[in-house]
């Protein structure tokens, strides 16, 4: 397979090994970390992603749907996974089959698993304010029935927190609400002889903003690419970028003061232009609506900046001043202040995780330090 043809993604897992090290320090005792690598492991690389881990002592996975977790299975993957999502009832054999692990999304599921000949082992979901998916902490007489289900082996059991990414008083108010209601209903079932199982509430911001909570894992997710924002964190932990975005320059030209780029004929030159374009697009994962939003590219060390509307398979930068030739390599998302993934998600209205996860197929990656 061509690998470094127009672009492509290096992924240092030695990066990721260094974060998962990292986050080690801040994990509370007897609390292991379960790493979630739903979405193709944020843009990462799913199988590669946890082959590395696998090989540096983790064994617990989150993934969002069943295929993820076959995936996982089929590429010799050991331990646990955990499948975050809801599984269709006419796939739970599959569940069993894989040895995987089944979100409960709440009673009625449960019932419609119950009257299946599999026998599967299964966590929980809480819904404690979310509202998103499981069975609501109010109803506790539900959540003790699918205890009761004997072809559901309930081996733990957990909750989301909405926005324990955030630090505002209201918001902190709103996630300590969110933790005592899961704690409570754990404490009721063991009241009524009941094992939750292991227990897990924190993903990564939940980490670094509630970290001193017990609990038998803990979730993380963006972290372990070293993504952050450090002004949403209690604490902060010294991470590296896993994941460099880069291209290729196909042409470099000089247009006139007057001419245009690109479609519609947004960006008009007002002087005598160097402009590189360079083999990356929308198609590829790069957002549309970053177009004429003063967004920089990394070139030979020094910074261009994208101009006119970004097309399906490529984009143009104003390289005036730097030197540049055909073939030269391109970052668009790396460890740099002026690109890294966290400024370009927010240049284009979104977050870092739709910006890693929406990266596409066209999009090879090369893997460092496997």
């Amino acid at each position: 397979m061509i690998k470094k043809d127009r672009v492509f993604a290096e992924i240092n897992l030695e990066n990721l090994e260094y974060n998962i090290e990292q986050i080690k320090k801040i994990v509370a005792k007897n609390c292991k970390i379960m790493a979630v690598i739903k979405a193709d492991a944020y843009g990462h690389g799913m199988v590669e992603v946890a082959q590395k881990l696998n090989s540096i002592g983790i064994s617990n996975f989150a993934v969002a749907t069943l295929d993820e977790a076959i995936t996982l299975r089929k590429n010799k993957i050991f331990g646990n996974i955990l499948i975050l999502g809801y599984t269709d009832i006419k796939n739970i054999k599959y569940v069993e089959k894989y040895d995987l692990i089944q979100t409960i999304v709440d009673y009625e599921y449960a019932e419609k698993i119950s009257k299946l000949k599999y026998n599967i082992n299964a966590h929980i979901k809480i819904n404690t304010g979310m509202n998103r998916i499981g069975e609501s902490y109010k109803n506790i007489s539900n959540i003790e029935n699918i205890f009761k289900i004997k072809n559901i082996k309930v081996i733990g059991m957990y909750t989301h927190l909405s926005v324990s990414d955030s630090l505002k008083e209201d918001d902190v108010k709103f996630t300590k609400t969110q933790i005592d209601n899961f704690y409570s209903i754990a404490e009721s079932l063991k009241k009524l002889g009941h094992n939750p199982g292991k227990i897990h509430i924190q993903s990564s911001y939940g980490l670094l903003n509630y970290n001193f909570l017990k609990c038998d894992f803990v979730r993380v997710g963006i972290i372990m690419y070293g993504i952050y924002e450090k002004k949403n964190s209690s604490i902060k932990l010294d991470l590296k970028n896993v994941l460099t975005l880069k291209a290729k320059v196909a042409s470099v030209k000089e247009i006139d003061s007057g001419e245009a780029v690109s479609y519609g004929r947004t960006f008009i030159a007002k002087e005598k232009t160097k402009v590189a374009t360079i083999t990356i697009g929308y198609a590829d994962g790069y957002p549309r609506n970053l177009s004429n939003k003063n967004v920089k590219v990394l070139i030979n060390g020094k910074y261009g900046k994208i101009i006119g509307r970004i097309c399906m398979d490529m984009l143009m930068v104003d390289v005036t001043g730097i030197d540049v030739k055909q073939g030269d390599i391109v970052t668009l998302i790396g460890k740099e202040e002026g690109i890294c993934a966290n400024k370009i998600a927010s240049a284009s209205k979104t977050i870092s995780y739709e910006l890693l996860s929406g990266l596409g197929k066209r999009v090879k990656k090369v893997y460092i330090g496997k």
